[in-house]
């Protein structure tokens, strides 16, 4: 952690631009599940401690790219944050490949939002391996995406 990213958490400020922005105006946010078509669903998190993810992917079935991202978290600002940036990552550019999009990582996440404070680093650990079970949720349900 830099000088000055040290200075704004003992400030009281710890979160970057992004991270405020992607709270405010969460991207891919599903209000509402009911009657939600997804291809892969997964869930991350233990609702005893607060943080629980659960993930919606839409596949093409040609291109096997991620063509939508929804997701609901139960969490603070930054488990939100986190979750609205996952979504991004994956959906931008015309998606990614499913394969790719298993190699996303908690720093990946973390390193676009421009960093979480060290104890919330595991709100961007939600937001990926969320993601990697609604992959295996595919996958399992379409013969290992065959």
């Amino acid at each position: 952690m830099s000088n000055e990213e040290n200075k704004k958490e003992e400030a009281g400020w710890a979160y970057s631009e992004v991270v405020k922005d992607h709270f405010f105006n969460p991207r891919n946010y599903l209000a509402d599940s009911d009657g939600y078509k997804a291809d892969g669903v997964g869930t991350e998190g233990s609702p005893v401690c607060g943080d629980l993810l659960t993930v919606w992917i839409k596949v093409d079935p040609e291109t096997k790219k991620i063509k939508e991202c929804k997701w609901q978290t139960f969490g603070c600002a930054s488990a939100i944050a986190s979750s609205s940036m996952m979504s991004e990552i994956v959906t931008e550019n015309g998606g990614m490949t499913l394969d790719q999009a298993i190699k996303v990582e908690s720093a990946d996440i973390m390193n676009r939002l421009g960093g979480l404070p060290m104890n919330k680093i595991h709100c961007s650990v939600l937001g990926h391996m969320a993601l990697h079970n609604a992959v295996k949720d595919y996958l399992k349900k379409n013969n290992g995406g065959k």
